[in-house]
């Protein structure tokens, strides 16, 4: 099975996950149609008003015609106008979304040596010094949720120590001092997990016989760890580091909201707050399609680290 061939199949599951989601986020949202007309017009408009609009905007129509003739125009890239924000959606979301982006590449700039390095350290001397360090470090970061580490952080390092600002709403313009917080919080939790992860797998294949015999034959621990370690116990960590990402997504909804940030998370906690149905079902295929990329992602990075598993072994156990 080729590579071209993998992902093809992938994407046509992908396909078929992101129409299954539209199908129940579109019955969730727009199968009151009354409803849809209140949360449009306001709750002040009138009944021959609501009325009105339901007919201009082709409501009147069966369910199934409605979400066809959504569903295309999503696809089509009219995605309608935000009530909210007064301005149509296909402009607000792909600024916010990079927006986003930049703060879990961050994140991600944080966590990956940190906790890979970690984890290697701890995982190549079970039971030593530096090993019940990490763990019992891993375990207090992965025990902490988002909005406590925020409030925690933001004691720290905005009220006692003053080093940096509460906010960050770039008014402006970026400013590297007002990422930091939002960074390490999104990196905390995220930081301890990959450590522990990388830690069990270092463990794991420092006890194989390849290992072993490499110790036998009088290799270095260094020559050991890098040449036939690393990248056996890196396999589940990659994997691990590429399904962080949709958590990460929606990790930033508490931090950007948290923090002011002008990024997907407030984006899409201001279209649910204020009932802008478009803009929350806009968000969400977004959100769909960022998890769909990424599991795509997680088992082509799969295939490629461990070469016991081909892309035929990989696909057939999915």
């Amino acid at each position: 099975m080729t590579l071209f061939l993998f992902i093809v199949r992938k994407l046509g599951g992908a396909a078929a996950v992101m129409l299954t989601v539209s199908f129940l986020v579109y019955l969730a949202l727009e199968v009151n149609v009354a409803d849809v007309a209140v949360k449009v017009l306001g709750q002040f408009s009138t009944a021959p008003q609501r009325t009105a609009w339901l007919t201009a905007n082709g409501y009147d129509d069966p369910f199934l015609v409605r979400y066809g003739r959504w569903l295309w125009s999503f696809v089509t890239g009219n995605w309608g106008e935000s009530t909210y924000y007064r301005a149509s959606i296909i402009d607000l979301v792909p600024d916010r979304l990079a927006a986003s982006g930049i703060l879990a590449g961050g994140a991600l700039l944080v966590m990956v040596p940190v906790g890979l390095l970690a984890g290697v350290l701890a995982g190549m001397r079970p039971g030593s010094l530096i090993d019940r360090f990490v763990s019992l470090l891993s375990i207090l970061t992965t025990s902490i949720p988002d909005f406590a580490s925020a409030v925690f952080l933001s004691a720290v390092f905005v009220f006692w120590l003053q080093w940096l600002p509460g906010a960050s709403t770039m008014l402006s313009g970026f400013s590297l001092n007002e990422m930091v917080l939002p960074v390490l919080v999104l990196a905390f939790y995220s930081t301890g997990y990959l450590a522990r992860v990388t830690r069990a797998s270092m463990v794991e294949v420092m006890g194989t016989h390849y290992v072993r015999t490499a110790r036998l034959k009088g290799a270095s621990p260094a020559r050991i760890v890098i040449r036939h370690a690393l990248r056996n116990a890196l396999i589940t960590p990659v994997t691990v580091i590429m399904l962080q990402l949709p958590w990460l997504l929606s990790g930033v909804i508490v931090v950007e909201v948290f923090y002011a940030y002008k990024g997907f998370g407030t984006l899409l906690y201001d279209a649910a707050l204020n009932s802008d149905i478009r803009l929350v079902e806009a968000c969400a295929m977004m959100s769909v399609l960022v998890v769909v990329a990424t599991q795509i992602l997680s088992d082509v990075a799969y295939a490629w680290l461990n070469p016991r598993v081909s892309l035929n072994t990989a696909m057939g156990s999915n």
